[in-house]
């Protein structure tokens, strides 16, 4: 879920619930056929008793005339008995059905093994040191190295693994002072949003007295004296703040720490009271002379302001704000400053972006000056200042990444990065050093890290670090990567990739479609190790829809499929599950849909207005019920894409797909559910797991007496994890294998590699 204004966060979470869309393959012997597969049809075709939950029938709301009754509205309390004993009782099926048989321990084996081997991620600069991120393979949280040189020894720096013995502590972010002696980071605890920010020497990696609490959504921003930081938090509010609550989000207030002082005596810096679901992204310019706020209220758009520093002075009371931007209506990204010249990415009068120029002595819009205009085609995905005077620039063109470098003086281009089809995963990289880093992953690739100086401009960027599999036998050639063009409903030509194993003709294999579609957020190449079992278990193909309401083509692509064009998103991905029948890729029971968090709700969507389609669907940490998503924790940040209910538009719209709101009882086959999971967690507070606890009631409660379902809908609640990100190996890795057990029970398949 796109909830905040950092879209590299978000993109990373999308690829943290992404368990089984990208990957890369290998052959495997094949230890068992038809005859296993008859026995799983047969086990998952018994009737399941499904725990009855209470219907309250009182409970009603009046949405502009409309009455519509709300009978679970006791499950969103998460901390009552009655939840906790309907929690119980759904765990009580799933988790024995799921675990209790010999594919789900094979399916473990065989998982643990692909994931076991080194990960790496981009070296990093912070002053006179090189840090970087390594996983050994299995270690529930990556662990964070120092060192003196590229080529000198490393030790360890952070380990977050030493904070918990089951791996739910992770690091969630950190943020370098500018001499690089300092780092503030922040750990989060099973999954949840609130992070405690803490400060550690880099010299000797002892840690200050001080923790942050009650922080969310925020940056940690130096100031260029070394002394101190800018961070948002939260008042405190009634009962608990550990990520299994409820409550809104609401009065964000942006505070000044100076280090080694208690949180207390922290310095409130801006509040805005007026607006409480104002939240702040700030950032101190390189010159360290502005403090530059980008409010943001919803999940796009948002407004700057800023206010004046002075360098080594004492910011000992509110600061004097000034407005820049005061309109939402555009997304204003900082790049650099030169002096009072600002430059931000932006899509103000452009769709795919462009790098704009604004003086802050002088910031009428008419004065703005646009230094790289437009791509009439590529999107500018994002931007970076590096090498003092240059501007690292990544689009997309067709769902693929391309990788330059322009002039912060002209704008024009310098040089071009050769890249094959695939996503630039991580990089690094400071306006003040000359070299930068970037690790280039795709379906078949898990990520070759390359190194680029802009002092030798003649050399080539040379291969740094070459991420390897741990897997005998495995080679890229046997695999084929297609991008095709499908049409919509409407007559849209929609991107996919198709990924399988090369073979002389097409025939129906099992296949896993992916799919997003929502807050700009686009779904490029990139690996992902549970798709690797998905192909190697089945001999399957995967499918990723780029539907709309992506960012995949900018701006228009993102609003094609938000708000009143929200039912764009579900008539592409149910498009692309006809094209892949159609054209021979697989069959309706051969075929799962999987999705998570806004994917989630586009799964529920989808097996409500199409069930007759697929064989199976997972949904996790779905948004179920869209009348009252916004009521919860950040829920109404994402009225920018679905609409407020409140608004009796917005609410025509939402009632007509509410995955909640639109169970039905099968009356004829055509009309039956396929085998459906349903997947969520006790400390996700981006997407509370009422939302599926509700969704799943309604579903069960609809299907208990149809003669004609067959097919089981699950429920499985996992305990001590969140939305995704920071999720421990071991949690990954056992969702994971519960996820493939479940298509091996759920769909037709002829080969089980195990």
């Amino acid at each position: 879920m796109r909830y905040l204004f950092q879209q590299r966060q978000c993109k990373f979470i999308v690829r943290a619930l992404n368990l089984l869309g990208t990957a890369s393959k290998r052959t495997l012997s094949i230890n068992t056929g038809m005859a296993q597969q008859t026995a799983n049809v047969k086990s998952i075709k018994e009737k399941f008793v499904y725990p009855v939950a209470r219907k309250d029938t009182t409970i009603e709301d009046d949405f502009h005339g409309v009455k519509v009754q709300d009978v679970y509205r006791w499950l969103e309390d998460p901390d009552s008995a009655e939840t906790q004993k309907y929690v119980d009782g759904q765990n009580n099926i799933s988790q024995p059905f799921l675990e209790n048989c010999e594919q789900w321990k094979k399916v473990n084996n065989k998982l643990t093994k692909l994931w076991n081997y080194p990960k790496y991620g981009c070296p990093m600069q912070y002053g006179k040191y090189y840090y970087f991120f390594m996983n050994t393979g299995l270690q529930n949280q990556s662990v964070m190295y120092q060192q003196d040189s590229l080529d000198g020894e490393s030790k360890v720096f952070l380990d977050p693994n030493s904070l918990s013995e089951d791996g739910t502590i992770a690091l969630s972010q950190k943020s370098f002072s500018d001499d690089g002696n300092y780092m503030a980071y922040g750990l989060s605890e099973s999954g949840s949003d609130w992070i405690k920010i803490r400060i550690r020497n880099t010299d000797t990696g002892k840690d200050f007295d001080e923790i942050l609490e009650k922080v969310k959504f925020s940056d940690i921003s130096w100031t260029k004296d070394n002394r101190g930081f800018f961070y948002g938090r939260y008042p405190d509010q009634g009962g608990k703040t550990d990520g299994s609550e409820t409550q809104q989000n609401q009065n964000q207030k942006l505070y000044y720490h100076l280090i080694g002082e208690s949180q207390d005596k922290d310095v409130l810096v801006v509040q805005i009271p007026k607006e409480p679901s104002w939240r702040f992204q700030t950032v101190v310019s390189d010159c360290g002379k502005y403090l530059i706020l980008a409010i943001v209220k919803d999940c796009r758009d948002n407004i700057i302001y800023y206010a004046d520093l002075v360098p080594g002075e004492d910011i000992k009371s509110e600061l004097n704000v000034k407005v820049i931007v005061d309109k939402f209506e555009s997304d204003y990204d900082y790049v650099t400053n030169e002096g009072s010249k600002v430059y931000f990415r932006t899509n103000k009068n452009a769709p795919n972006y462009r790098i704009i120029c604004i003086d802050f002595e002088n910031p009428a819009e008419e004065n703005w000056e646009t230094l790289i205009p437009e791509h009439e085609k590529d999107v500018l995905d994002w931007a970076k200042c590096v090498n003092e005077d240059k501007i690292l620039l990544c689009y997309i063109r067709d769902v693929k990444t391309i990788l330059q470098a322009n002039s912060l003086q002209t704008g024009k281009l310098i040089r071009e990065f050769d890249l094959d089809i695939g996503t630039i995963v991580g990089t690094s990289g400071k306006k003040k050093y000359s070299e930068i880093f970037y690790n280039f992953s795709s379906f078949l690739n898990p990520g070759t890290i390359y190194h680029y100086d802009f002092k030798t401009p003649d050399e080539p960027p040379k291969v740094f670090r070459e991420i390897e599999l741990n897997l005998e036998g495995f080679k890229r050639d046997d695999y084929t990567v297609e991008q095709i063009f499908y049409s919509s409903k409407d007559g849209t030509k929609v991107p996919m990739f198709i990924i399988r194993k090369k073979r002389d003709t097409i025939k129906p294999r099992p296949c896993l479609l992916y799919g997003y579609g929502g807050f700009n957020i686009s779904m490029l190449p990139s690996f992902g190790l549970t798709g690797l079992m998905f192909v190697d278990t089945f001999d399957g193909v995967l499918a990723y829809p780029n539907i709309r309401g992506g960012g995949e083509y900018g701006e228009k692509w993102h609003n094609g499929g938000r708000l009143l064009n929200k039912q764009n998103v579900f008539d592409d991905f149910q498009c692309a599950a006809e094209y892949l029948i159609k054209s021979n890729y697989t069959s309706k029971d051969r075929l799962a849909i999987q999705g998570g968090s806004n994917g989630g709700l586009l799964v529920g969507a989808c097996i409500n207005q199409r069930p007759d389609l697929f064989g199976a669907a997972v949904a996790q940490v779905g948004v179920m019920d869209m009348l009252r998503f916004h009521k919860f924790t950040i829920g109404h940040a994402w009225c920018s894409d679905y609409g407020n209910p409140s608004e009796k538009e917005h609410f025509e719209n939402l009632y007509k797909f509410s995955p909640l709101h639109n169970v039905h009882t099968p009356k004829n086959e055509s009309k039956e559910y396929p085998s459906t999971l349903i997947l969520t967690a006790d400390h996700d507070d981006r997407v509370s797991p009422l939302h599926s606890l509700k969704f799943a009631a309604a579903l069960q409660d609809a299907v208990r007496e149809s003669e004609v379902q067959k097919n089981p809908v699950l429920l499985r609640v996992y305990k001590k994890a969140g939305h995704g990100a920071g999720k421990p190996t071991s949690k990954r890795i056992e969702e994971a294998t519960d996820i493939v057990t479940f298509m091996i029970k759920s769909l037709n398949v002829d080969v089980i590699n195990l």
